[in-house]
């Protein structure tokens, strides 16, 4: 009798900004179903000035985390990835990937039929799900009481953020939706990582989706999130590992993290260039007792890659744990049978 084909693992991935991709380029060599879902919430740089235009999702994060799981080569990578710099009033400082999504978005009515198809194009391998199929806002409350809507002016204002949400940008009164696809991919999951990125305006947006937010209070998978190195001006200042876990648990209503990556590796004094990487503040202190008054398993290591003179997760360490996490419940699992 021929043997059932094995059934690989399958790997929720949630977030934005740079962090989503450098997970995502190490788990792609890993043997795992991957799905990145990802915020469409950004209103800064190339993205912000092609949504003003033609009013289509922000295309920078996919971009480049369809450059990170795509099987092409180098060369048409790089030419996806071009940024022009000619001194023309609209070309200069655009991705010419950015101008082929909004494209394809404009050509099939919608962001996520278009990443679809661009993904075959561009030989994925994986599944890249828009968060929404329309252009989100992301709106603050601050501890001052005042708000802000956009992702750049919220990050701008430097004030302690209290609360944030998301509303359509072209429409009023209407709840934003996840695509099935994506709650499908939550439900079915082993596994959902969270991060690492910016709190408040790369993770979150995507879990201030109705639908979104009550699937990962639903789904029986494990909810890792990986935790910030440092500090952000303008979002988490003064935040430890267990404040981060805490505004995520608070937002969603639920302790929802199972599982908390933090780096315990110290980032050498004087070595973060802080004019080069200006939204970097400071390292993130634990709070280990914090940490397991959410019901949070802890998993402390050496994750931090220093390159540039910044502090970076090294993506290679932070899946290699991942894959350890993945493989103790495959056992559970094996054991419960």
């Amino acid at each position: 009798m021929r043997n059932e084909e094995r059934r690989r693992p399958k790997i929720v991935v949630m977030g934005g900004g740079t962090g989503l991709p450098v997970i995502l380029r190490n788990l792609k060599d890993q043997d795992v179903d991957i799905t990145a879902v990802v915020t469409v919430a950004d209103d800064g740089g190339s993205s912000g000035i092609i949504r003003n235009y033609v009013n289509v999702v922000p295309p920078g994060d996919i971009r480049n985390v369809i450059v990170a799981l795509s099987g092409l080569p180098k060369l048409e990578l790089d030419l996806f990835q071009y940024r022009f710099d000619s001194k023309d009033q609209f070309f200069a400082g655009h991705a010419i990937g950015n101008l082929i999504i909004a494209a394809l978005s404009e050509m099939r009515s919608g962001i996520f039929g278009a990443v679809q198809e661009l993904s075959a194009i561009m030989k994925v391998d994986g599944h890249i799900y828009p968060a929404a199929n329309e252009p989100l806002e992301l709106n603050a409350e601050f501890s001052d009481g005042t708000t802000l809507t956009g992702e750049s002016e919220i990050t701008a204002a430097h004030k302690l953020i209290k609360h944030v949400w998301v509303t359509p940008s072209n429409k009023d009164g209407e709840e934003p939706e996840a695509v099935q696809e994506v709650i499908d991919a939550i439900m079915t999951a082993d596994q959902i990582v969270l991060g690492p990125g910016s709190l408040f305006t790369s993770i979150l947006p995507n879990l201030m989706i109705g639908n979104v937010g009550d699937a990962l209070r639903r789904t029986p998978a494990e909810v890792i999130y990986i935790c910030n190195i440092m500090t952000q001006k303008g979002e988490t200042e003064k935040f430890t590992d267990a404040d981060h876990v805490r505004v995520l648990n608070d937002h969603l209503q639920q302790n929802v993290i199972n599982t908390v990556l933090v780096n315990t590796q110290k980032v050498p004094d004087e070595y973060i260039d802080y004019q080069r990487w200006n939204e970097m503040s400071r390292q993130v202190n634990h709070d280990f007792k914090g940490l397991r008054e959410q019901g949070c398993r802890v998993v402390s290591a050496d994750f931090l890659e220093l390159r540039d003179n910044g502090a970076f997760h090294n993506g290679e360490l932070v899946v290699n744990e991942l894959m350890n996490l993945l493989g103790q419940v495959d056992s559970r699992n094996a054991e419960g049978r």
